[in-house]
């Protein structure tokens, strides 16, 4: 398997498609069947979730609960790794009408084993105070090569930050918000860590199609959530579900290239329309 980062500057591959939290659609979110889901459906990478358990293992779990997940309305993070992996996942994105499944709250040294060699993988930290002991486990389990770590890169601040984090060996992502009268700005900050990819917010769509050259003389590569989340704005995949050459299409042709989406099947077989 390529490096990550050669996968995503590489001029000749299809738009990278982001499993959310998996490929939830049959399975649990954030689980290790949703993850072989995502490499069965043919996706490039595959977003999870990292906390850390209160005896400290590194766990995969988006929210602060395990209310929606497991049925049990306590922090995730008060509980033991033994604890959390006693607990059965409920279907899908989970929710008190979906049942219980098979599935265990993995570890995140064995969403690593899953993945390794077959997908990438974005690491969503919920505490960024995890940064340097998410890059280490990464580096330790030989999955630094497959793996991206990200956080938000807007003021000097936040720059100051990433630098000062023990992320070697492990490609960095960073996270912006482009605005025509901010976009020097935002990208000479940008140009001093020179992130290979960014997960992009911006004002109109011009902002980022005006500026693909930009990016390009940059080499980063663009990152968009297309989530039926409020954060997606009208980028969501529900409209693409109906018009998606309005909403994929019209992204793709302003130059983003990295797609997280809720329906990974959907967006693999349009992006194979275009292509044929």
């Amino acid at each position: 398997m390529t490096h990550y980062k050669d996968y995503i500057a590489d001029p000749a591959r299809d738009c990278a498609i982001v499993a959310h939290r998996g490929a939830w659609r049959g399975a649990p979110e954030n689980s290790l069947a949703a993850i072989e889901r995502a490499i069965a459906i043919g996706a490039n990478i595959v977003e999870i979730d990292i906390r850390k358990s209160a005896d400290g293992h590194l766990f995969v779990m988006h929210d602060d609960t395990l209310l929606r997940m497991a049925g049990v309305d306590r922090d995730a993070e008060t509980f033991t790794m033994a604890q959390l992996q006693a607990m059965t996942l409920r279907e899908d994105d989970g929710g008190d009408h979906r049942a219980a499944t098979d599935q265990r709250i993995p570890t995140l040294k064995q969403a690593l084993e899953v993945i390794r060699g077959r997908i990438f993988a974005d690491l969503d930290l919920k505490d960024r105070d995890l940064f340097n002991e998410v890059a280490a486990c990464a580096r330790d389990m030989g999955a630094a090569s497959y793996v991206d770590l990200k956080t938000s890169v807007t003021t000097r601040e936040e720059l100051d930050w990433v630098r000062a984090q023990d992320v070697h060996g492990v490609p960095f992502m960073a996270m912006a918000q482009f605005t025509a009268d901010g976009f020097d700005n935002t990208m000479a900050l940008l140009g001093e860590i020179k992130p290979f990819m960014c997960e992009i917010h911006f004002d109109h769509l011009d902002t980022i199609a005006n500026n693909k050259q930009r990016f390009a003389d940059a080499d980063m590569a663009l990152w968009i959530n297309t989530l039926d989340q409020t954060g997606s704005g009208e980028w969501r995949d529900d409209k693409a579900l109906i018009d998606p050459d309005s909403i994929w299409g019209r992204l793709m042709d302003a130059g983003i290239s990295v797609f997280q989406t809720d329906r990974p099947q959907e967006l693999k077989a349009y992006i194979e329309g275009r292509r044929a």
